[in-house]
């Protein structure tokens, strides 16, 4: 009788721990991300100069924690490198951060974007042919931009942090019986003289599928723009692009 029990109880007990392995579900990503950056950056919106930025090969990542509990949301948090250098000479003057430099300057400029991403969403849909998500990112900028004046060595520097809110979706379209999927990601934001959008399309392949470890390969295009209006100082029309290739553990 005791005998019985028990193996009731651990027939119970590894029913239990394999639903929670179905429910729970933990995902670990990165990218290796080669971007080209265009456009301007100064302390106003007439006051901004046009630099010529060099291509830049960056390493992205994140985490998720996705669960059944309702109405509680499920977790991502995702770091973003997001730095270049670049060159210009000014047509006319341009003042930053107080120094003044004066017209046909030669300037060189070190503008490093990077952030984290703390986003909270729902899964509306969650199956092998459509997965929707949607949810709310706190983008936690910190970024420091440098400009030195090529002849004089003159320099000015400007520090930005602080937390944007942005809508966050995401959406993935399975291919049966291929192992592929089509997906698409958005973070983004419109307000007043500010826009902010970071958005990413690809295919991801399953190289690994089973219950104990799932493991994607990905490939795409991603997308980031930075039209800020006098976040801590700075203004600036900028946009950051180009192809990724990636993976995705989920246990």
């Amino acid at each position: 009788m005791k005998k019985g029990m028990i193996a009731a109880s651990l027939a119970t007990l590894l029913c239990t721990s394999a639903q929670a392995d179905t429910l729970l579900g933990l995902y670990i990503g990165g990218q290796v991300w080669v971007n080209q950056a265009e456009g301007s950056f100064g302390e106003g919106e007439t006051n901004q100069a046009a630099f010529d930025f060099e291509d830049e090969t960056q390493g992205n990542f994140f985490i998720a924690l996705e669960h059944p509990i309702p109405l509680i949301p499920n977790v991502k948090i995702a770091s973003t490198t997001l730095d270049t250098i670049g060159g210009a000479t000014i047509e006319g003057s341009f003042e930053f951060e107080g120094v003044t430099y004066n017209a046909n300057s030669q300037l060189d400029t070190t503008f490093d974007a990077s952030y984290v991403d703390y986003t909270l969403y729902y899964e509306v849909f969650d199956n092998d042919l459509l997965t929707f998500d949607i949810g709310f990112t706190a983008r936690d900028l910190d970024s420091q931009i440098d400009v030195v004046e090529q002849a004089t060595s003159q320099s000015s520097a400007l520090s930005v942090s602080g937390f944007v809110p942005l809508l966050y979706v995401n959406t993935i379209i399975g291919l049966p019986f291929t192992g592929f999927n089509v997906f698409a990601e958005a973070n983004f934001l419109s307000y007043d003289d500010n826009s902010i959008y970071d958005y990413q399309i690809g295919i991801s392949y399953a190289l690994v599928d089973n219950l104990v470890v799932d493991l994607d390969l990905t490939l795409g295009y991603r997308s980031v723009k930075l039209e800020l209006n006098d976040i801590d100082d700075l203004y600036s029309d900028l946009t950051f692009d180009g192809v990724f290739a990636g993976a995705i553990v989920h246990f």
